[in-house]
């Protein structure tokens, strides 16, 4: 049976963590029209391969780098290297397909500190339609193809990390901490668990058993307790990241 999400819009909950914590170096995949990044103030990366960036996206950040290519092509940069980059936290929502995921957990894990966040959207469907593989043309309906295998895939070959499944509508956040940039199990093992889940449906793997593997936590939970998993990447408050409006 379903749980469908029901708090707080994913949007609102990241833009609540944006306006209350300020990160150093903040990673964003799958940008298109800027929106869920306009409003932090750290520095930042946005990667996509097709922006329509509609809006004031810069704001108070002292620093923002946009890539329009591909999250692989981007990783494959260098760029992070380059500037020795340590990103605290980063909001992956690009192509919903498991194997494209996976490989952008992997590579963001192995750039980020150990104390990183990484968030990753529509990990919770509500209906067997939405987890297509193929995306209906011109279908305007919700679609989270099948990235819900993020979660059972990191509960059996990561039990290390922490993750935090966020009811937030309409599809689910799921927030994973206590990174490990040196882990490699999931580059190494990469091949095997593409051949595993790429075929398999959520109706074979069983809708009940998926939704049976987590609790959702709510967002007034989290605010209660300060954002525990945020507490040693966040940047002292009043820290002042941009220059003052000037005429």
């Amino acid at each position: 049976m379903f749980q469908r999400p029901s708090d707080l819009r994913y949007y609102d909950f990241l833009s609540r963590i944006h306006e209350h914590m300020l990160f150093d170096w903040y990673l964003e995949i799958g940008c298109r029209k800027g929106r869920s990044f306009a409003n932090v103030r750290g520095k930042t990366i946005a990667v996509d391969p097709y922006f329509a960036i509609d809006r004031n996206v810069v704001n108070h950040k002292p620093a923002l780098h946009i890539f329009q290519q591909t999250s692989d092509d981007f990783f494959d940069s260098g760029f992070i290297e380059a500037l020795g980059i340590e990103i605290g936290v980063t909001f992956l929502d690009g192509m919903h397909l498991i194997e494209y995921l996976l490989r952008d957990f992997a590579n963001t894990e192995a750039r980020s500190g150990k104390n990183g966040v990484v968030a990753i959207h529509d990990c919770c469907p509500f209906s067997h339609e939405m987890t297509a593989r193929e995306m209906e043309p011109g279908s305007k309906a919700a679609w989270t193809g099948d990235v819900w295998k993020i979660i059972p895939i990191l509960q059996r070959y990561r039990p290390d990390l922490e993750l935090t499944v966020m009811g937030c509508k309409p599809t689910g956040l799921l927030l994973v901490s206590n990174l490990d940039p040196t882990n490699r199990v999931l580059s190494e093992n990469y091949e095997q668990i593409a051949d595993d889940w790429i075929e398999l449906s959520l109706g074979d793997y069983g809708t009940d058993r998926f939704f049976g593997s987590f609790e959702y936590t709510s967002v007034e939970s989290l605010i209660a307790e300060d954002f525990p998993m945020f507490r040693n990447i966040r940047l002292p408050h009043g820290l002042v990241t941009a220059p003052s409006f000037v005429s």
